[in-house]
């Protein structure tokens, strides 16, 4: 029933849009302005919305005088708020990435009314930046936003002017790049220089002043010089299946201050959401030397307090790619999601990656890219869980030794 309801809505979606789409595609073939008006489409939660941020800084590259808007959902629009690329921030509450259910109508009344404001603003051009984002396309069209980038997935495809851009195996920024450039192009203007790199196109997050000082702050109350070298480990993430043991963490955790022998006095701070309180507390309970938790900061005073560690540590989450972003050396652990696709954005020798190497039983290869597994599902995918501690310890001995011991490589 479901599928049959979006077929209908798919099909009136291009019939009702399809004359504003002709007399816009009209006024397009006149010449672009230099200030051009671009519309960035991106749904995604924290760690998809940090990879985004190297796209922000190429287009302004690419065209100074250019106005970029862009609509995230409210759950994550703190991470590209302050983007100072952005002139103008849209939220909305995009379907399919909320948990709460919705009636069966809902999307597709959002839909109308949302492309509705969209038409008001007359953007020059319009970039889905989600793969699998047929709405997002759909939004865009109905809009009639002259041209409309975005890649070559059903039922999207008919919905784009641009030749869909195909889904390489490479990094996600690296994708949101090459879309970009495609936008870029379709605007007459020249492409983004390859190769794509975290070198050349870096990601972007900058802590104010008061989230530093919030740091410090928190860091004082808990009786930790603000010179004392700090492990932060972000435990949790948002599929239960690429959760690690509480108990490796801890037995990790208890190991690093005779690892890290050119900084013996690390305190070990846990960081997390406060739904996620009760597994850090679990961790530390497990641990010899009690860490320091933190679960109410804001996304800016966490990637203070990550801008401020020597190393953060944690499985497949967005607070890895924040640390990423400062600056500060990572270890990540991966299981059923892509490394290639979803590993940090940054030099390999400053962020390594343990990927889980044995397949779950029902899973035919490894990363099997599934993270929908219920709960009573979950149990029977360890493929995160069943990697050992040693890993991680030789990882980081590594990651150590090759930066001499300094606080910031």
């Amino acid at each position: 029933m479901k599928r049959l309801l979006r077929l209908i809505i798919l099909f009136l979606v291009r019939i009702m849009g399809a004359s504003a789409v002709l007399k816009a595609s009209r006024r397009a073939t006149q010449a672009v302005p230099s200030a051009p008006r671009i519309l960035l489409i991106r749904p995604d939660h924290l760690g998809d919305l940090v990879l985004t941020t190297s796209v922000l800084a190429a287009l302004k590259t690419a065209i100074p005088d250019v106005q970029i808007t862009m609509m995230v959902g409210p759950w994550s629009s703190e991470v590209v708020a302050r983007h100072p690329a952005i002139q103008r921030l849209l939220t909305c509450p995009f379907p399919g990435f909320q948990r709460s259910t919705q009636k069966p109508l809902a999307p597709y009344v959002l839909l109308f009314r949302t492309a509705q404001q969209l038409r008001r603003a007359q953007y020059d051009i319009a970039i889905n930046l989600r793969p699998d984002f047929w709405w997002g396309a759909a939004l865009i069209y109905l809009a009639a936003i002259p041209r409309r980038v975005g890649y070559a997935i059903a039922p999207a495809t008919p919905f784009l002017s641009s030749a869909p851009i195909l889904l390489a195996h490479e990094h996600a920024t690296a994708s949101n790049l090459r879309l970009v450039s495609a936008g870029l192009q379709a605007l007459g203007y020249t492409p983004l220089q390859e190769p794509y790199t975290a070198e050349r196109y870096p990601l972007q997050f900058i802590p104010t002043a008061q989230e530093e000082q919030w740091v410090d702050h928190r860091l004082t109350q808990a009786d930790i010089s603000l010179d004392t070298p700090l492990v932060v480990i972000h435990a949790g993430t948002g599929a239960a299946v690429k959760l690690w043991r509480e108990e490796a963490w801890a037995t990790c955790a208890d190991e690093l201050p005779h690892l890290l022998t050119a900084t013996p006095t690390t305190r070990i701070i846990l960081t997390g959401s406060k739904q996620e309180r009760p597994m850090l507390e679990a961790i530390a309970q497990k641990m010899i030397m009690p860490p320091l938790l933190v679960t109410d900061a804001t996304v800016g005073q966490l990637a203070a307090l990550l801008k401020r560690a020597y190393l953060v540590l944690g499985v497949d989450n967005g607070p890895l790619h924040l640390a990423v972003a400062q600056g500060t050396r990572t270890v990540q652990i991966f299981g059923p999601t892509d490394t290639r696709i979803f590993g940090p954005w940054g030099l390999a020798a400053k962020h390594p990656v343990i990927a889980s190497t044995q397949p779950c039983p029902g899973c035919a290869v490894i990363p099997c890219g599934r993270l929908d597994f219920t709960a009573e599902e979950v149990a029977s995918h360890p493929c995160v869980r069943i990697v050992q501690e040693q890993r991680l310890l030789d990882t980081i001995t590594t990651l150590t030794n090759r930066q001499s011991g300094s606080l910031k490589a």
